[in-house]
């Protein structure tokens, strides 16, 4: 039987949605690929009886598209959009320079940065993720599709937010797709608490996605150009030109707005969420939104950060320079990184990593006694690491290792509820009602999977699959 094949797409002007969408019937197999045009986008595949209900099930999809605007069109004849990212508008510091210990240059700009006990994390504007240790050691880099926009850690699990509009699990061997955000949606970006997935975007909204990638809610926000968001098991904070607002996560609720300088980055301690502004400062807030201290610094804040508690508060600005002042508001410091402002920045163990404008990954001695002899004049001779010459191969995130032995993990099976392919765990010991969030792009209906776990979201009510993914024969 030949396939019949319908491809839309919608294109607004100033910035507004630019997607496609296709459906392909051949037999009664019906695939739907939907994604930003110029995109490979997601596909999902679904079996009928026949080949009168896939075709019926297509005219339905092809008619719900065409009432929100699509049209038919030819695919390649329009271009993919630029994707938007923040303008480089850094200058040289003047101050003295930093005791940078180590620098890796990741060969373009960086916004993506993850440090721990073990690791060290950057994400460049190329997509490439690079992992090394806190000694500069390379070990391990993948490469996604587009650019990285910042890398999120939740619990157990580490993510990447990316240009294609994914958000990818970086717990395993291979990126798997964890969020397809939806492609009207041009993400600045992500934060995630306990599966729930928190976007901010380039017109200012706010959304918040539950571990099956469905909207719990969405809303335009007060502002433009959300460049901070920050969830934690309340609320979600969200950045933007107009100030910092917080959200309840479950309702989508306004819980409160605090006016404060357009907003450029955020960060978030237990009790206070940090925004570092384009007004020169970063303003520390209750999370009742109540304005509580005012970090001061000498350009627009490009990002900040805090040591544990908030003890000390850190920032990176336009100029290349970082600071760092007490709970208090005071100035301790402010040094030049030598390679470019920080678009992000974590504390780790006393010391500071910065990624920047220039693409570097660069370690900074944080300790008392290094500031001190850097404001001196004497700085540590810098290593400086230098990127593979070749990029990797983008990561093959849709395919899956074969295996016939169900043992060292636990087996889940794919299944169609309602239209939506779910996870279910079948071995035994867990709940077989409960879903488990697991990789969009490679679910399909009947088949069996063995992951190297499963855990309880901290609320309880469905699992997440974690580590390596096989397909069992």
């Amino acid at each position: 039987m030949s396939q019949e094949t319908t491809y839309l797409e919608l294109s607004e002007v100033d910035g507004g949605a630019h997607k496609f969408y296709e459906v392909v019937v051949e037999n009664t197999a019906l695939t739907v690929r939907y994604g930003r045009i110029g995109d490979q986008g997601q596909v999902k595949t679904t079996s009928y009886p026949d080949n009168a209900r896939a075709r019926a099930a297509a005219a339905k999809k092809i008619g719900e598209k065409i009432r929100k605007g699509y049209a038919p069109a030819v695919r390649g004849a329009r271009q993919k959009r630029p994707v938007s990212r923040r303008q480089i508008v850094s200058t040289r510091s003047t101050a003295r320079t930093a005791p940078v210990l180590w620098r890796y240059d990741s060969g373009a700009p960086a916004f993506g940065v993850f440090v721990d006990e073990r690791t060290c994390m950057v994400g460049n504007e190329r997509g490439v993720i690079t992992t090394l240790d806190h000694d500069a050691r390379m070990l391990n880099q993948v490469r996604l599709p587009d650019g990285v926009k910042c890398i999120v850690a939740d619990d157990h699990w580490i993510y990447a937010g990316c240009d294609d509009g994914n958000v990818y699990d970086l717990s395993g061997k291979v990126p798997r797709v964890a969020y397809a955000v939806t492609p009207d949606i041009d993400i600045y970006w992500l934060d995630i608490h306990d599966g729930v997935l928190g976007v901010s975007d380039r017109e200012g909204g706010i959304a918040a996605i539950d571990h099956e990638d469905e909207f719990l809610w969405r809303r335009p926000g007060r502002g433009r150009s959300a460049w901070m968001v920050r969830c934690d098991r309340d609320a979600l904070y969200h950045g933007h030109s107009a100030g910092v607002t917080g959200w309840d996560w479950r309702t989508g609720r306004e819980l409160w707005h605090t006016r404060t300088g357009a907003v450029l980055f955020g960060w978030q301690e237990s009790d206070a969420v940090f925004a570092g502004t384009g007004t020169r400062e970063v303003v520390r807030l209750g999370k009742d939104g109540r304005a509580q201290q005012t970090y001061r610094c000498d350009a627009a804040v490009f990002s900040c950060a805090t040591a544990e508690g908030g003890r000390y508060v850190f920032a990176g600005d336009s100029a290349s320079s970082i600071y760092c002042f007490d709970a208090a508001g005071n100035r301790l410091w402010k040094l030049g990184t030598g390679c470019g402002s920080a678009y992000s920045m974590q504390y780790h163990r006393e010391r500071l990593y910065v990624v920047t404008t220039s693409g570097h990954l660069a370690c900074i001695d944080a300790s008392e006694p290094a500031i001190r002899a850097a404001e001196a004049g004497s700085v540590p001779e810098v290593v400086d690491v230098k990127a593979p010459t070749r990029l990797p191969e983008p990561a093959a995130w849709s395919t899956v290792e074969v295996t016939s032995d169900d043992r060292g993990g636990v087996v889940v099976e794919c299944v169609e509820e309602r239209g939506r392919l779910r996870i279910h765990v079948l071995s035994e010991g867990y709940h077989r009602d409960w879903t488990v969030q697991f990789p969009k792009g490679i679910r399909e209906p009947g088949v069996r999977y063995l992951v190297t776990g499963v855990r309880e979201a901290g609320r309880g009510g469905f699992y997440r699959a974690y580590g390596d993914i096989r397909r069992l024969r």
